[in-house]
């Protein structure tokens, strides 16, 4: 997967996804229904809509995630970090942490971060 870009309420539709799978797309209607205000065909066309672009699957009318929520964290990072700070990721850390102090514990979370990245 190159490139994915995902609107606010496709991301809220699959956190609501990733707490209850495998669900039925019945009761994922009524859950979207609850808690977002969506009538049932929003829900199912969010399915086909997340289901063409390969992040979820819906077999026997039962909805499943094809992407982890870390994946896609980890592409959308990895977008940000391309569109806005030309793949550098010390550039990404300068401007992430100006103006900012870490704490202790963060700063050596950090260093592991980097030494296990080296190996």
């Amino acid at each position: 997967m190159d490139k994915l870009e995902l609107f606010d309420a496709e991301k809220r539709f699959l956190e609501i996804l990733w707490a209850r799978e495998p669900v039925k797309s019945t009761e994922l209607a009524r859950i979207c229904q609850e808690t977002l205000g969506w009538k049932k065909p929003t829900t199912f066309n969010m399915i086909r809509k997340l289901a063409d672009k390969h992040l979820l699957k819906n077999e026997n009318a039962t909805v499943t995630a094809l992407i982890s929520r870390g994946d896609l964290q980890r592409l959308e990072s990895e977008a940000l970090l391309q569109q806005s700070f030309q793949g550098s990721v010390p550039a990404f850390l300068a401007a992430f942490l100006e103006g900012r102090r870490l704490k202790p514990d963060e700063l050596e979370a950090l260093k592991r971060l980097i030494e296990e990245t080296e190996s």
